[in-house]
């Protein structure tokens, strides 16, 4: 007779296999697909949802879990195995509260409301999109319904990326950090630093080998990465030997570098997922808010970070050398780190981000809580970034429409970017404390001990503990902005020097 805990993991794999196909045509169609098959790929992929939402939430795993909760009080609760039966009752619980039809007709709404997005967006008109994002916000309200009260039925949707976390937490650690970032917008705005040879002209075929460069000296394993154009970018893949990421070029700027730095943090955290659990949903990523300081942390604590560029820079300089041959350090490193408020989040200084991802936090409140009408959103858009940041907008394509996650349903998704650039600065200063040379091995090019540190301390746990108890375990706290506001004023206080 088959053990029933062998089993059930038969059961996950073939549940995680259909969410890494799904992971793939979306992939496809933010990079590769004719813009046309918009209708077939909904399909394809409202098919895969739902056969992976009756494989997980088939009776028989239900039998499954009811019979391993015996087993599962003995286990050691840091095994792997009281682990794999605890995520999987969790997702299970969940699932099973959500009719199959309506996570297969979310999936598609979100599909065939990307390429309308895209033309939005290309011609500024809200009007085109309003109607899909009606469509996928009358989807979530449906979602939310499916469970029993919370607290705020935000709740429900933040769950979805950060589990475990609730609307009011965010909210007390937002409404900390939002007095001191005002205060040092307020600071940075009349400071003037010159990033005037930030623009040019950057062959793009020099910015592909470059994004290619810092991809292979950041370290990874061969013949497993893959960088691909995009409007928005992101990271992909179908496994750990299997990682896809992306960027976005720009003719005139350098954007795509940070950009590539950014997604690198992400493909390297799925890179290093536990091998012998990866094929199952415990040996994924613990949130989408650890996710994300994998990505904050590598873009700016090191992309941003003095010691990289005292290595890097020149071989950025021999690269383009029209443009930075005669530009020294101090003044490049002052211009990358350039402190000012602008219209594009993922654009944003590290000061400013903080309330562009505040912005549609509380944005994303309103719109499940009926406190603002979907056709005002771009009135309502303008008029917070003017009190948050103080700029004008001057069109939806460079305000309510710049961001791709309404058009995929991923409403609750936004407040992980502050949430992990937080804990991105935690997980920094303890890798300091634990190899206190790594700006000395940085400024040598050597990243394979933060590489490690990384793997060994955030990536290899998987989801085998909770998104705030893997933070602990590496850091010895629990999410904290003291740190990541302390690093702020230390860093933009008094100005960036070299």
């Amino acid at each position: 007779m088959a053990d029933a805990l062998d089993e059930l993991k038969a059961r996950l794999a073939d549940y995680a296999a259909l969410d890494a196909l799904a992971s793939l045509l979306v992939w496809d169609q933010r990079t590769m697909m004719p813009a046309a098959g918009f209708m077939h790929r909904g399909r394809h992929m409202a098919l895969l949802e739902r056969l992976g939402h009756e494989k997980l939430t088939d009776p028989e795993v239900g039998r499954l879990l009811d019979g391993l909760e015996p087993r599962l009080e003995s286990l050691d609760a840091d095994s792997w195995d009281a682990a794999i039966i605890r995520t999987a009752r969790r997702d299970y619980r969940k699932a099973v509260q959500v009719p199959a039809e309506l996570r297969s007709e979310m999936v598609r709404a979100a599909s065939e409301a990307a390429p309308v997005w895209l033309e939005a967006k290309a011609t500024s008109n809200f009007d085109i999109f309003l109607p899909v994002l009606e469509r996928n916000v009358e989807l979530r309200h449906r979602y939310v319904d499916c469970f029993e009260k919370q607290d705020e039925p935000y709740d429900i949707l933040l769950d979805d990326f950060e589990p475990d976390m609730k609307t009011a937490e965010v909210r007390r650690i937002f409404d900390e950090i939002k007095p001191e970032l005002v205060r040092l917008i307020d600071d940075l705005r009349e400071r003037e630093v010159d990033d005037s040879f930030l623009t040019g002209d950057f062959a793009i075929d020099e910015q592909v080998a470059l994004d290619y460069e810092v991809v292979d000296l950041f370290g990874h394993r061969p013949n497993s990465w893959r960088i691909d154009p995009t409007e928005h970018p992101f990271a992909a893949g179908a496994g750990i030997d299997d990682i896809r990421i992306t960027t976005h070029y720009y003719r005139d700027q350098l954007k795509s570098l940070f950009s590539t730095m950014h997604e690198y943090g992400h493909g390297v955290y799925a890179h290093q997922l536990p091998r012998e659990y990866a094929q199952l949903p415990v040996g994924q990523h613990a949130s989408l808010g650890i996710h994300e300081s994998q990505s904050r942390l590598w873009e700016n604590l090191v992309g941003r970070g003095l010691p990289f560029w005292r290595f890097f820079y020149p071989r950025l300089q021999a690269r383009f050398p029209e443009q930075f041959g005669g530009i020294d350090l101090e003044r490049f490193y002052a211009a990358v780190n350039k402190a000012q408020p602008s219209l594009i989040r993922i654009d944003a200084d590290e000061v400013t981000y903080g309330m562009h991802v505040i912005l549609r936090f509380e944005l994303e409140q309103d719109i499940v809580n009926g406190r603002v009408e979907l056709r005002d959103l771009p009135h309502v858009w303008n008029e917070r970034m003017r009190e948050y940041l103080g700029v004008d907008v001057p069109d939806d394509a460079h305000g309510v429409l710049q961001d791709t996650h309404w058009a995929s349903g991923l409403i609750g998704y936004f407040a992980t970017y502050l949430l992990g650039s937080v804990m991105s600065v935690q997980i920094w200063e303890k890798v300091l404390d634990d190899v206190p040379d790594l700006e000395d091995q940085i400024e040598r090019g050597e990243f394979g001990a933060l590489r490690q540190w990384l793997g060994e301390h955030v990536h290899a746990h998987g989801r085998k503990f909770s998104p705030q108890e893997t933070l602990e375990r590496a850091t010895g706290s629990r999410i904290d902005a003291k740190p990541y506001l302390a690093y702020l004023r230390a860093k933009y206080g008094a100005g960036v020097a070299a």
